[in-house]
This record gives structure tokens, sequence and C-alpha cells, in this order.
């Protein structure tokens, strides 16, 4: 069965694994999501990501949690396949007054909502975490 948005079915299972309390989830694997998830790693969203797999590659992403909550309190999809939402790198949206990052996805890679403005870089808004 071919799935429609596979970066929302990605923060959903980021999403149900740290309310099930599980140490790691596993998906198909996808360069786009290979990215988002370096993202959350160096921003200390998640612990790590791996790889695995020849033929049927698979990403499995290791979860993080503090003092026994998850780390993540909100993960929301904003660009969907339905509606793209593109920013340019003034109106790039500050989550939570610097507290949460907005992934972005700009010409030169996918980057948080700071390095994109830092860089004068606009873009897709892929989602916000916080």
């Amino acid at each position: 069965m071919s799935m429609s948005d596979t970066i929302a079915d990605l923060l959903t299972r980021i999403r149900n694994g740290q309310s099930a309390e599980k140490e790691a989830v596993t998906m198909p694997f996808s360069k786009m999501k290979l990215s988002i998830c370096k993202v959350l790693e160096s921003e200390g969203y998640i612990d790590s990501t791996e790889v695995s797999g020849d033929l049927k590659k698979e990403l499995t992403v290791l979860l993080k949690y503090y003092e026994g909550k998850p780390v993540i309190e909100n993960i929301e999809r904003i660009s969907k396949p339905s509606l793209r939402i593109f920013k340019a790198a003034k109106q790039v949206p500050n989550v939570r007054n610097g507290l949460g990052i907005c992934i972005v996805s700009t010409s030169h890679g996918v980057m948080t909502d700071k390095e994109a403005r830092e860089k004068n870089y606009g873009g897709e808004i892929i989602c916000i975490v916080s």
C-alpha cells in the first residue's frame, strides 16, 4: 500500500512511540526522513538514528526521555501534500519564542528555523517541534 505523506507518518510514529514509552521506532527509509531525524538529533530531541538493511532499508529512531517524560512535547506537521506552506527567510516562524524549533526544507538542505534565518534562506515549513 502506498503512502501519500511519509513525513507525517514519521512524525506520527515518533509521537505514538513516545506515548507508548518505546525505546525506538522503525519505519521505511527515505533521505528526507533521515535529514529530518538528523536535525532532531542535533537539536537534542531524539537520541540517534540508524539505517539498516540492504535491499529494503529501514530507519530506526531511538527516542529520548528526561525523568520518564518524552523530550518532545509537541510535534506537528505544517506543510502537507495537499497544501504546501512556503515562507521567505524573514517570515520563517519562531516556535515558542525560541524554546521549540521549526524544521525548514530549503534549497540548501533541511535545517532549523534559526539556521534558515541566519543564512537568509526561505523554504518549505515541514513541521514544528517543542
